[in-house]
C-alpha cells in the first residue's frame, strides 16, 4: 500500500467547495480551479495528471464508494463509455456553459437581471437567496457564481447516483473535463510524431 499524499485528501476540497457555496454563492468561483487547471495541465503538461491524481470528486466518489459502501459495484452499461455518449455529454455540457455564460453577458449588459436560483439538472430551480446578500458583488458576478454552482452541483449529482448504481468513479468514463483533456492530450501526442518519411 502506497504512502498517503497531500493530494489524496482532495475529497475534503469538493465538501468544501459545496459548503461554502451553500452559504456564499461567491465561493463557486473557486470552482474554476478545477475547470482551469486539468486544462492547463493537458496543454502544458500532455497528460491527465489531474484526473488521476488531483480531482478531489473522483476522490470523493471512490471514497463513497468502496469505503462507506455507497456503490453497488456493478459494471456499468458499455454505451456510457462510449465514444458517442462521451462527446454527446461534451456537447451538452459546453452548451449548457455557454448559456450560463450568455445569462451572465446579459446580466452584466443590464438586458436581464439577476436570478438568485441553482438549476439542478439544468431543469430544476431552486431558490438560493439566503446565500447571497445583494450589492456584494456586481451582479454580473453573482450570475455567474450560480450558474456556475448549479453547473457543479448537477454534474456531482449525476456522479453520485452512476457511483450508486454502477462502479464508484462511473463517472470519470464520461466526465466532460476528462473527455477534453483527452482530446488536448491525443492532440498534442499526434503533433510531436514525427512526419513520415
Amino acid at each position: 500500500m502506497r504512502q498517503k499524499r497531500w493530494y489524496d485528501y482532495l475529497w475534503i476540497w469538493s465538501i468544501l467547495y459545496f459548503a461554502l457555496g451553500f452559504f456564499n454563492i461567491l465561493f463557486a468561483w473557486l470552482g474554476m480551479i478545477d475547470f482551469l487547471l486539468p486544462l492547463g495541465i493537458a496543454i502544458f503538461g500532455g497528460n491527465k495528471w489531474f484526473c488521476n491524481n488531483f480531482c478531489g470528486r473522483g476522490q470523493l466518489f471512490s471514497l463513497l464508494g468502496n469505503q462507506c459502501h455507497c456503490s453497488r459495484q456493478k459494471p456499468a452499461p458499455r454505451w456510457i463509455a462510449s465514444k458517442w455518449f462521451r462527446y454527446g455529454f461534451l456537447a451538452f455540457f459546453l452548451t449548457m456553459f455557454g448559456s450560463m455564460t450568455y445569462q451572465t453577458w446579459r446580466v452584466f449588459g443590464g438586458a436581464s437581471s439577476l436570478r438568485q436560483v441553482v438549476k439542478l439538472f439544468w431543469t430544476f430551480r431552486v431558490p438560493w437567496i439566503w446565500a447571497y446578500t445583494a450589492g456584494s458583488a456586481p451582479d454580473w458576478v453573482a450570475q455567474f457564481s450560480f450558474g456556475f454552482y448549479s453547473l457543479m452541483l448537477t454534474s456531482t449529482l449525476i456522479g453520485l447516483i452512476v457511483m450508486v448504481l454502477y462502479r464508484p468513479r462511473t463517472w470519470c468514463s464520461f466526465c466532460p473535463m476528462g473527455s477534453m483533456t483527452q482530446l488536448i492530450c491525443k492532440g498534442k501526442a499526434s503533433g510531436a510524431e514525427p512526419p513520415a518519411a
